[in-house]
């Protein structure tokens, strides 16, 4: 059997060279200091040996910062790509990241077995978390860690955990306010998900008792908006998505199934909102013309869609700057931001015919 190769240490190098291991050390932390034939004799012992230099990771840890931020979902790595309001959160992140120096370094997995493994081998000084639905194992794992984090999303009432985001509540009753201003009275409601795994036509009654706090939120502001136009929030259709184009058509087809459809539609992300105007465009049903569409999210693609997404817009590049200032700048304070939201008027919203 063949016996177990060491692996090549600084101090054997130093010890091949004639130096002391001080001096070995410079010839690749501070070679500036040392002199130029001491630092050849000590690399051509290196590269005989086989020696790539020390491991970056075990200097960073004696520094005790490595000036790097996760950035973790429970949602595969493709979420931070393909998903538009990740790509807008994260280019605000990139930014502050790029500002100082600092590194990211992206965490995620296809399962929780995997995930904690990520998490917690992630050489990094903090964590920024999109809350995600469902977000919780997410958050407990980072806090684990021992590490700052801060939490895209107010769905926890732990007031330990630092978070940043928006009244989910007053952006959906403005969005809601905006269509009833108009004159619409026939609302139907595309919804995120409600507790994990779902999809489908959902009662009032389960649509309010939602689980997931961003989607019972929006929920209570449309319905509360709806209220005060004198429409009967009962009667409003509300559709239970997974936030993709599969379940957004398929409440759109139960939607327009009625014998009286709805004249404005409330998407709970700009995401959904896009995929209604694909359908709705691909069945010949005129927007704003028969039905108006209001999204959520304020993603760039709203204002190039056909027509221009009215929607309520968060501040998503700030708040990946600001979540990046708060790792970074972490005093052992527990800040929780709300952040203003934005009603964009565009052409995807009119007053109803008639």
């Amino acid at each position: 059997m063949d016996a177990k190769i060491k692996p090549v240490r600084l101090a054997d190098v130093a010890k091949a060279a004639g130096v002391s291991h001080g001096t070995a050390s410079n010839v690749f932390s501070r070679p500036e200091i040392v002199r130029e034939e001491v630092r050849e004799r000590v690399r051509a012992a290196a590269g005989k040996l086989g020696y790539g230099g020390p491991d970056p990771k075990g200097r960073l840890l004696r520094a005790g910062k490595v000036n790097a931020i996760g950035v973790a979902t429970a949602e595969p790595l493709s979420y931070f790509f393909d998903d538009p309001f990740a790509r807008v959160v994260m280019s605000g992140i990139s930014e502050a990241c790029d500002r100082t120096g600092a590194g990211i370094a992206l965490v995620s997995a296809a399962n929780e077995e995997q995930l904690a493994w990520n998490i917690r081998s992630a050489l990094v000084d903090g964590f920024i978390v999109f809350c995600l639905e469902g977000g919780s194992r997410l958050v407990e794992l980072t806090r684990e860690r021992g590490l700052p984090f801060v939490a895209l999303d107010f769905g926890f009432d732990d007031e330990r955990i630092a978070a940043i985001g928006v009244d989910d509540v007053a952006g959906a009753r403005r969005a809601a306010r905006h269509l009833a201003g108009l004159g619409h009275r026939r609302f139907a409601i595309l919804s995120l998900e409600f507790d994990g795994g779902g999809h489908g036509p959902a009662s009032f009654e389960r649509a309010s008792a939602t689980v997931y706090a961003g989607t019972r939120d929006r929920i209570a502001g449309y319905l509360g908006a709806i209220t005060e136009a004198g429409a009967d929030p009962a009667s409003v259709p509300i559709y239970e998505t997974q936030n993709d184009k599969a379940t957004t058509h398929a409440g759109l087809e139960y939607f327009f199934a009625a014998e009286t459809p709805p004249t404005a539609i409330l998407a709970m992300s700009d995401k959904v909102a896009l995929y209604a105007l694909d359908w709705l465009a691909a069945r010949g049903i005129p927007v704003p013309g028969d039905v108006s569409v209001v999204g959520f999210d304020g993603v760039p693609e709203g204002e190039t869609s056909e027509p221009p997404l009215t929607t309520i817009a968060q501040p998503m590049a700030e708040m990946g700057r600001r979540a990046v200032e708060m790792i970074l700048g972490f005093d052992g304070t527990i800040r929780r931001e709300t952040l203003d939201v934005e009603l964009i008027v565009r052409g995807s919203t009119s007053a109803p015919r008639g």
